[in-house]
Protein backbone atom coordinates (compact mmCIF):
# COMPACT_ATOMS: atom_id res chain seq x y z
CA UNK A 1 0.00 0.00 0.00
CA UNK A 2 1.24 3.45 -0.89
CA UNK A 3 2.09 5.87 1.90
CA UNK A 4 -0.62 8.30 0.82
CA UNK A 5 -3.23 5.55 1.05
CA UNK A 6 -2.11 4.73 4.58
CA UNK A 7 -2.53 8.40 5.47
CA UNK A 8 -6.07 8.37 4.10
CA UNK A 9 -6.92 5.23 6.05
CA UNK A 10 -5.71 6.88 9.26
CA UNK A 11 -7.90 9.90 8.55
CA UNK A 12 -10.87 7.62 7.95
CA UNK A 13 -10.40 5.89 11.29
CA UNK A 14 -10.32 9.04 13.41
CA UNK A 15 -13.24 9.74 15.71
CA UNK A 16 -14.45 13.17 16.75
CA UNK A 17 -15.33 13.97 20.36
CA UNK A 18 -17.87 16.71 20.89
CA UNK A 19 -18.46 18.78 17.76
CA UNK A 20 -15.44 20.67 16.54
CA UNK A 21 -13.18 20.45 13.54
CA UNK A 22 -9.88 21.54 15.05
CA UNK A 23 -8.23 18.58 13.35
CA UNK A 24 -8.75 20.39 10.02
CA UNK A 25 -7.19 23.69 11.09
CA UNK A 26 -5.05 24.95 8.22
CA UNK A 27 -6.32 22.22 5.93
CA UNK A 28 -9.59 23.81 4.90
CA UNK A 29 -11.16 27.24 4.57
CA UNK A 30 -14.74 28.41 4.93
CA UNK A 31 -16.05 31.63 3.43
CA UNK A 32 -17.67 33.94 5.96
CA UNK A 33 -21.45 33.94 6.16
CA UNK A 34 -23.34 37.24 5.75
CA UNK A 35 -24.42 37.01 9.40
CA UNK A 36 -22.67 36.26 12.69
CA UNK A 37 -24.68 33.64 14.57
CA UNK A 38 -22.89 34.22 17.88
CA UNK A 39 -23.51 37.97 17.81
CA UNK A 40 -27.20 37.40 17.04
CA UNK A 41 -27.52 35.02 19.98
CA UNK A 42 -25.75 37.50 22.24
CA UNK A 43 -28.26 40.17 21.20
CA UNK A 44 -31.18 38.13 22.55
CA UNK A 45 -29.57 36.13 25.38
CA UNK A 46 -29.94 38.10 28.60
CA UNK A 47 -28.26 37.25 31.93
CA UNK A 48 -31.50 36.26 33.70
CA UNK A 49 -32.88 34.20 30.81
CA UNK A 50 -33.58 30.51 31.06
CA UNK A 51 -31.84 29.22 27.94
CA UNK A 52 -32.07 25.97 25.98
CA UNK A 53 -29.35 25.12 23.47
CA UNK A 54 -30.54 22.31 21.22
CA UNK A 55 -28.27 19.58 19.83
CA UNK A 56 -25.36 21.18 21.63
CA UNK A 57 -22.75 18.64 20.47
CA UNK A 58 -19.98 18.75 23.02
CA UNK A 59 -21.19 22.10 24.36
CA UNK A 60 -18.29 24.01 22.81
CA UNK A 61 -20.37 26.81 21.28
CA UNK A 62 -22.75 26.90 24.23
CA UNK A 63 -19.85 27.43 26.64
CA UNK A 64 -18.53 30.34 24.59
CA UNK A 65 -21.53 32.47 25.62
CA UNK A 66 -20.60 32.17 29.32
CA UNK A 67 -24.23 32.10 30.43
CA UNK A 68 -25.18 31.22 34.01
CA UNK A 69 -24.98 27.39 34.13
CA UNK A 70 -27.95 27.26 36.51
CA UNK A 71 -30.05 28.93 33.82
CA UNK A 72 -28.64 26.86 30.95
CA UNK A 73 -30.12 23.64 29.56
CA UNK A 74 -28.98 21.59 26.59
CA UNK A 75 -30.25 18.71 24.49
CA UNK A 76 -28.13 16.18 22.64
CA UNK A 77 -29.02 13.00 20.80
CA UNK A 78 -25.73 11.30 19.95
CA UNK A 79 -24.78 8.86 22.71
CA UNK A 80 -21.00 9.54 22.73
CA UNK A 81 -21.69 13.25 23.11
CA UNK A 82 -24.27 12.61 25.84
CA UNK A 83 -21.66 10.76 27.87
CA UNK A 84 -19.10 13.48 27.15
CA UNK A 85 -21.54 16.18 28.34
CA UNK A 86 -22.27 14.28 31.54
CA UNK A 87 -18.57 14.41 32.40
CA UNK A 88 -17.56 17.82 31.05
CA UNK A 89 -20.62 20.07 31.22
CA UNK A 90 -23.21 18.79 33.70
CA UNK A 91 -20.88 19.15 36.75
CA UNK A 92 -20.84 22.92 36.15
CA UNK A 93 -24.60 23.09 36.75
CA UNK A 94 -25.90 22.86 33.18
CA UNK A 95 -29.02 20.68 32.80
CA UNK A 96 -28.79 18.00 30.12
CA UNK A 97 -31.83 16.48 28.42
CA UNK A 98 -30.80 13.41 26.40
CA UNK A 99 -32.81 13.60 23.19
CA UNK A 100 -32.03 10.68 20.85
CA UNK A 101 -35.31 11.14 18.98
CA UNK A 102 -34.76 14.90 18.61
CA UNK A 103 -38.30 15.75 19.72
CA UNK A 104 -37.67 17.58 23.03
CA UNK A 105 -39.96 15.12 24.81
CA UNK A 106 -38.11 15.50 28.14
CA UNK A 107 -38.03 19.30 28.02
CA UNK A 108 -40.72 21.10 30.11
CA UNK A 109 -43.41 23.38 28.65
CA UNK A 110 -43.13 27.18 28.60
CA UNK A 111 -39.77 27.10 30.34
CA UNK A 112 -37.38 29.24 28.28
CA UNK A 113 -36.95 32.87 27.33
CA UNK A 114 -34.67 31.78 24.49
CA UNK A 115 -33.99 28.61 22.51
CA UNK A 116 -30.97 28.38 20.22
CA UNK A 117 -30.13 25.78 17.62
CA UNK A 118 -26.94 25.72 15.56
CA UNK A 119 -27.11 22.97 12.93
CA UNK A 120 -29.51 20.80 14.94
CA UNK A 121 -32.85 19.14 14.23
CA UNK A 122 -35.85 21.45 13.83
CA UNK A 123 -39.03 20.13 15.56
CA UNK A 124 -40.60 23.57 15.26
CA UNK A 125 -43.88 22.83 17.05
CA UNK A 126 -41.95 21.44 20.02
CA UNK A 127 -39.64 24.43 20.07
CA UNK A 128 -42.71 26.66 20.32
CA UNK A 129 -44.04 24.46 23.13
CA UNK A 130 -40.98 24.89 25.36
CA UNK A 131 -40.69 28.66 24.79
CA UNK A 132 -42.36 31.13 27.10
CA UNK A 133 -44.73 33.65 25.49
CA UNK A 134 -42.61 36.29 23.69
CA UNK A 135 -39.63 33.93 23.92
CA UNK A 136 -37.01 34.02 21.17
CA UNK A 137 -35.81 31.28 18.85
CA UNK A 138 -32.50 31.71 17.01
CA UNK A 139 -31.22 29.08 14.59
CA UNK A 140 -28.55 28.65 11.95
CA UNK A 141 -29.28 25.60 9.83
CA UNK A 142 -27.47 23.39 7.35
CA UNK A 143 -29.65 23.44 4.25
CA UNK A 144 -30.71 20.46 2.16
CA UNK A 145 -28.13 20.92 -0.60
CA UNK A 146 -25.08 21.23 1.62
CA UNK A 147 -21.98 19.74 -0.07
CA UNK A 148 -24.23 18.21 -2.72
CA UNK A 149 -21.62 18.17 -5.49
CA UNK A 150 -18.99 16.44 -3.34
CA UNK A 151 -21.48 13.94 -1.97
CA UNK A 152 -22.63 13.06 -5.51
CA UNK A 153 -19.03 12.72 -6.62
CA UNK A 154 -18.57 9.82 -4.20
CA UNK A 155 -22.07 8.37 -4.65
CA UNK A 156 -23.96 8.68 -7.93
CA UNK A 157 -27.20 7.79 -6.14
CA UNK A 158 -26.78 10.24 -3.27
CA UNK A 159 -29.87 12.20 -2.26
CA UNK A 160 -29.90 14.75 0.57
CA UNK A 161 -30.68 13.17 3.92
CA UNK A 162 -32.89 16.12 4.88
CA UNK A 163 -34.36 17.40 1.59
CA UNK A 164 -37.06 19.46 3.32
CA UNK A 165 -34.67 21.42 5.52
CA UNK A 166 -34.99 24.69 3.63
CA UNK A 167 -35.62 28.27 4.63
CA UNK A 168 -39.03 28.30 2.95
CA UNK A 169 -40.27 25.14 4.66
CA UNK A 170 -39.05 26.16 8.08
CA UNK A 171 -40.41 29.68 7.80
CA UNK A 172 -43.84 28.23 7.06
CA UNK A 173 -43.47 25.79 9.95
CA UNK A 174 -42.64 28.68 12.30
CA UNK A 175 -45.79 30.56 11.29
CA UNK A 176 -47.93 27.47 11.85
CA UNK A 177 -46.38 26.95 15.29
CA UNK A 178 -47.09 30.50 16.44
CA UNK A 179 -43.58 31.86 15.90
CA UNK A 180 -43.28 35.21 14.16
CA UNK A 181 -40.21 35.28 11.93
CA UNK A 182 -38.37 38.54 12.59
CA UNK A 183 -35.27 37.88 10.50
CA UNK A 184 -34.23 35.30 7.94
CA UNK A 185 -31.42 34.86 5.45
CA UNK A 186 -29.83 32.22 3.24
CA UNK A 187 -26.27 31.77 1.97
CA UNK A 188 -24.26 29.47 -0.27
CA UNK A 189 -20.63 29.90 0.73
CA UNK A 190 -17.51 28.24 -0.64
CA UNK A 191 -15.66 25.66 1.41
CA UNK A 192 -12.19 24.60 0.25
CA UNK A 193 -10.08 21.56 1.19
CA UNK A 194 -6.32 21.68 0.72
CA UNK A 195 -5.50 17.97 1.04
CA UNK A 196 -7.40 14.76 0.34
CA UNK A 197 -6.94 13.49 3.88
CA UNK A 198 -9.00 16.42 5.13
CA UNK A 199 -11.82 15.38 2.79
CA UNK A 200 -11.58 11.79 4.04
CA UNK A 201 -11.85 12.92 7.66
CA UNK A 202 -14.76 15.25 6.89
CA UNK A 203 -16.67 12.58 4.95
CA UNK A 204 -16.10 10.06 7.75
CA UNK A 205 -17.50 12.21 10.56
CA UNK A 206 -20.54 13.41 8.56
CA UNK A 207 -22.05 10.11 7.41
CA UNK A 208 -25.46 11.61 6.57
CA UNK A 209 -23.82 13.57 3.74
CA UNK A 210 -21.43 10.76 2.78
CA UNK A 211 -23.32 7.53 3.54
CA UNK A 212 -21.26 4.36 3.74
CA UNK A 213 -18.10 6.25 2.85
CA UNK A 214 -14.82 4.42 3.27
CA UNK A 215 -11.36 4.81 1.79
CA UNK A 216 -11.05 1.34 0.29
CA UNK A 217 -14.12 1.69 -1.93
CA UNK A 218 -13.19 5.20 -3.07
CA UNK A 219 -9.48 4.96 -3.82
CA UNK A 220 -9.81 5.79 -7.51
CA UNK A 221 -11.94 8.84 -6.75
CA UNK A 222 -9.58 9.98 -4.02
CA UNK A 223 -6.73 9.84 -6.51
CA UNK A 224 -8.80 11.95 -8.90
CA UNK A 225 -9.18 14.54 -6.16
CA UNK A 226 -5.47 14.29 -5.44
CA UNK A 227 -4.75 15.17 -9.08
CA UNK A 228 -6.99 18.23 -8.85
CA UNK A 229 -5.25 19.43 -5.69
CA UNK A 230 -1.84 18.96 -7.31
CA UNK A 231 -3.00 21.12 -10.22
CA UNK A 232 -5.09 23.78 -8.49
CA UNK A 233 -4.18 23.54 -4.80
CA UNK A 234 -7.67 22.86 -3.50
CA UNK A 235 -11.05 21.15 -3.85
CA UNK A 236 -14.03 23.51 -3.63
CA UNK A 237 -17.56 22.70 -2.53
CA UNK A 238 -20.44 24.80 -1.20
CA UNK A 239 -22.14 25.06 2.16
CA UNK A 240 -25.90 25.64 2.23
CA UNK A 241 -26.85 27.72 5.27
CA UNK A 242 -29.93 29.62 6.42
CA UNK A 243 -30.82 31.72 9.45
CA UNK A 244 -34.10 32.26 11.30
CA UNK A 245 -34.83 34.54 14.24
CA UNK A 246 -38.41 34.17 15.50
CA UNK A 247 -40.51 35.15 18.48
CA UNK A 248 -43.34 33.20 20.10
CA UNK A 249 -46.62 35.07 19.89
Amino acid sequence: MKEVEETWLKEGSRAMQGWNFEHLNGRWQNESLPWDYSKIVQKYLHPKDNWLDMDTGGGELMASFRHDPQRTCVTEGWEPNIEYLKKKVVPSGVTLYPDPNENLNLVPYNEFEIVTNCHGAMPVSEISRVLKPSGMFVTEQVGATNNFSLSRFFNDDYQPAYPDNTLVNNTIACHKAGLKVMKSDVSFSKMSFFDVGAIVYYATVIPWEFPNFNVEDNLSKLYELQNIIEQTGQIDTYEDRFLIVAQKQ
